[in-house]
């Protein structure tokens, strides 16, 4: 399976960035601005995506977040997997919020 993917550095600031881990993972740490729908939601929660516009896919480590972007492409959608997922993300020092309020981090 190839899909589009860059580095968690180069994802635009303004991106639509879509979550697909799952609540606990979420809850522990994800970016400011993403979109969570767990990837057992995906397919029924496809309509909350925007049509026309880059769609940046990221779970964990990069694995859920590759089939969910093989998928969206395949129905589409312009979908980019995040490469190396959240762990990435919290390498390159992007930001990270946590619904817990306590210090997020990559459950």
């Amino acid at each position: 399976m190839t899909v589009p993917e860059v580095d968690a550095h180069a994802v635009p600031t303004d991106a639509f960035l879509l979550d697909v881990r799952e609540d606990d993972e979420w809850h522990a740490g994800h970016a400011p601005e993403a979109v969570h729908i767990p990837m057992g939601e995906l397919q029924a929660r496809v309509e909350e995506i925007p049509a026309g516009k880059p769609v940046y896919v990221v779970c964990r480590v990069g694995g859920r977040s590759a089939h969910a972007t093989a998928w969206l492409n395949a129905v589409g959608h312009e979908a980019i997997n995040v490469g190396g997922g959240m762990q990435s993300w919290a390498l390159a020092g992007r930001p990270m919020v946590s619904e817990s309020g306590q210090e997020p981090f990559v459950a």
